[in-house]
This record gives structure tokens, C-alpha cells and sequence, in this order.
């Protein structure tokens, strides 16, 4: 059998555990000869890799492990790059949770005003990455697990020629709370999903060819507060669980500005625990404590992604994708998040029908929102960074015209130096 060469981008992330225990699970079918772990902090990427080594030690699969800096040497000749990167940090991301909130707006690391800093940050980066996957390999398959995924997705599909699919662990978790509440396989289960990154419906549920979306909303519903149920009641779809930032975001704001630490510093604390954890020279598999960093299932969705693609075996999953007519009041090009047939040609998605009049507005501006933030991260340009924030229902005029954009561009002036040019 064919063996093939992956390469993760971001290595040195504690995730990297949680993917290479499904990497492992899969190598009967999924060979993989050589994996390579790249990070720009050396550190860090010592702590995780001693983890990796022990566990593919542990398991006994032939699989050589290669820990690098250099990124051109982790990408010659890859087959699958799996990018997990985070500009800045953590500290980073600290920051666009905290800034919004002194304007008066939600502070969330994918969406809002903080998921906005995140894709100006991050969007030339990962275009730089791909660069190098056009010129060092055979034309390798780019797996973004990259947040704001979507929005950097769009990214990669417009500015660049790589084969990228984007991909978010919300939907297979969705699959495995149904398959729980129903009794069956995740396998058994077919979704009518719409909707962007983290901005989705679930709107039917089918079990081995049985609509079972009224049984799963019923159980759903009954372990809601009020005016979730309310939301679910009126819609009769399941929310994404994102968008309890645009149902309420007034109570979510309230909640931000009275919390001790953000999620962010939340998590920094469990990363330092678990970088400790992973020194453990005992420690040969994925600790539990991982479960609390999230990310759940992420193994699962990636490795699956990448195996359906490596086997042509045209099944079906949700991932993040050129629209191509999916949804018809979208843009070809814009990236929605959709379930598609995958196999060796990537990811054909499916034919989703028209959207409802109450979640189709949101779709068209948040996703208005997304183009101009791509175009403003590439271009520098001011002007469309502003339009981006003016129209975001999670920022708005207010925050605009106080000056929201200055602070974003000012703290993170060393990651965005296309802002800064005389």
C-alpha cells in the first residue's frame, strides 16, 4: 500500500495529542510513513512531541517522526498539511475578548469584533503557508482547522491554489449528542445542515432514513433554559451553539463584563496544566484533562476528512467549502458550511435548497461581513475593515465610530503591518 507523508502546522498545540490518537487508530487504512510536526515555539513543540513519540511508541505503528521549526522542511513533499496555528497566541487572543468589551460589544475569539482581529492577524500567515504548499509539495490537500475557519478558508480558496477544505469539530459533535439521544452509530445519522462557521441550523435529522428531528428536538428542549427553548420552539431548527452570541447577546454581553477571567485566560491556565501533564515521561496517551482545553472530537473529524479523501469513499460529512450553488442566495464562491459528498476530487457539496426568510438575512450579512474582512486583511485597507465591523450585528456603528478599529489595528500592530504602510 501507497504510504503518505502529513504534516501539522502548529504541532506544538496541546490538540496535537487528540489528532494523533486518531491518526494511530487509523493506519491500517489511513498509512501514514512519516509525520511531521512543525511550530515556531520550539518549546512547546518539545513537550508535545515528547508525548507524540511515546504514544506512537506505545502503539507500535511504523510511523516516523520528524519535529521541526522550519516550515519549508516540514512541507517538502507532504501529502496532507493540516494547519492548526494561532497568530499571536493565547495572549492574543486574551486581547480580542477584552478590547470589544471596553467598546461596549461581545468579545469572542471567532466571531465579533474579536474574531475580526483574529482573521487580520491570521488570514496573510496562513497565505504565506500556502504559498509554500505550491511551491514544496505535489499538490497536498490543506486540512484548515485554522480559527475563524471559515473566514480563513475563503481565504485560501480565493487568494490561492491549494486543494484546502476547512474544517470545525461543531457538526461532529453535533452528530455524537443525536447518536447519543437516539440510541444509534454516528454512521446512522444524515443532517440537513446550513449555514456559515459557526453561524449554522440543523434544520432535519434523519436516522437510517427516518425523520427523527421532532423526537430530537423534544429531548433537546427539555434540558434548555426558558428562552433558549423559546428560540428552538420558534425556529423548530437546532442553533449552532455560537449563536447564543446573536439570540442574546445582550445577556452574553452582561455575563463577559461581570466575568473574573475570559475564556481565553480560562484556557491559558488549563494549556500551562497541560503542557506540565504532557512533561510526565510516563504519560503515553491523550490525558482526560485535554477534554477541558475543547476541541472534542477534532481527531475524529480531521482524520475521517483526511481518510475519505486518501480512499475515495464519497460518504458524506460537514465541512467548509466554496458554495458552488449549495446555497443559492450565497455567492458561488463564498465559503458556507454544508454537508458534501468526499472522496478523492475533495469536497462536493450538496444542493441545500432556499433558506428560510429568519435565518437567511443573518447568513447574507454575516458572510457580507466575511468577504470584506478578507479583503480589508489582504489589501491593509481601512476603509473595508471599518464597512466589515459597521455591519457585524455583534458590533455595529457605535463601536465603530468610537474608535473600536484604532485599538484593534494599534495592539496588534506587529501582526499587521499591511495597516502600517507609509
Amino acid at each position: 500500500m501507497e504510504r503518505l507523508i502529513l504534516t501539522v502546522i502548529g504541532g506544538g498545540s496541546t490538540y496535537t495529542p487528540e489528532l494523533i490518537e486518531g491518526v494511530i487508530k487509523s493506519i491500517d487504512v489511513f498509512p501514514v510513513k512519516e509525520l511531521r510536526l512543525m511550530d515556531i515555539d520550539e518549546v512547546k513543540l518539545n513537550i508535545v512531541g515528547g508525548l507524540v513519540k511515546r504514544m506512537v511508541e506505545n502503539s507500535n505503528v511504523p510511523i516516523e517522526l520528524k519535529f521541526t521549526t522550519d516550515r519549508k522542511f516540514a512541507l517538502e513533499g507532504a501529502d496532507f498539511v493540516i494547519t492548526q496555528i494561532r497568530v499571536g497566541g493565547i495572549k492574543s487572543r486574551i486581547k480580542d475578548e477584552k478590547i470589544p468589551l471596553e467598546f461596549g460589544v461581545i468579545g469572542q475569539e471567532t466571531t465579533g469584533a474579536g474574531g475580526f482581529a483574529n482573521a487580520l492577524r491570521t488570514i496573510p500567515v496562513m497565505l504565506d503557508i500556502a504559498r509554500d504548499i505550491e511551491r514544496l509539495t505535489n499538490n497536498a490537500w490543506l486540512i484548515n482547522f485554522t480559527n475563524p475557519s471559515g473566514i480563513v478558508t475563503e481565504a485560501l480558496l480565493k487568494y490561492s491554489k491549494v486543494k484546502t477544505i476547512g474544517l470545525c469539530n461543531v457538526p461532529i459533535n453535533l452528530l455524537y449528542r443525536f447518536a447519543n439521544i437516539l440510541g444509534v452509530e454516528i454512521k446512522d445519522i444524515l443532517l440537513d445542515y446550513v449555514g456559515l462557521n459557526h453561524l449554522s441550523w440543523v434544520r432535519k435529522i434523519y436516522s437510517k432514513g427516518k425523520d427523527v428531528t421532532d423526537r430530537v428536538i423534544e429531548s433537546i428542549k427539555a434540558n434548555l433554559p426558558d428562552k433558549e427553548r423559546k428560540i428552538v420552539e420558534l425556529i423548530n431548527m437546532i442553533p449552532n451553539s455560537y449563536l447564543h452570541y446573536y439570540y442574546f447577546k445582550d445577556e452574553v454581553l452582561e455575563v463577559q463584563k461581570s466575568s473574573e477571567k475570559t475564556r481565553g485566560e480560562v484556557v491559558l491556565e488549563v494549556e500551562e496544566k497541560l503542557l506540565e501533564k504532557y512533561k510526565d515521561e510516563t504519560l503515553k496517551e491523550k490525558p482526560p484533562e485535554l477534554s477541558q482545553r475543547g476541541g472534542a472530537h477534532y481527531s475524529d473529524a480531521a482524520v475521517e476528512l483526511m481518510k475519505s479523501i486518501w480512499l475515495d469513499r464519497r460518504d458524506i460529512q460537514i465541512v467548509n467549502v466554496s458554495n458552488n450553488g449549495s446555497i443559492r442566495e450565497l455567492p458561488d464562491d463564498a465559503v458556507v458550511e454544508v454537508p458534501c459528498v468526499i472522496g478523492a476530487n475533495g469536497a462536493m457539496p450538496i444542493s441545500m435548497g432556499k433558506l428560510e426568510p429568519y435565518i437567511k438575512g443573518l447568513i447574507q450579512t454575516v458572510k457580507n461581513y466575511e468577504q470584506l474582512t478578507v479583503e480589508s486583511a489582504i489589501e491593509g485597507n481601512i476603509v473595508k475593515a471599518k464597512q466589515a465591523l459597521l455591519i457585524h450585528p455583534l458590533v455595529g456603528a457605535k463601536a465603530v465610530a468610537d474608535g473600536l478599529l484604532e485599538k484593534i489595528l494599534e495592539e496588534n500592530k506587529e501582526f499587521l503591518p499591511q495597516f502600517f504602510r507609509s
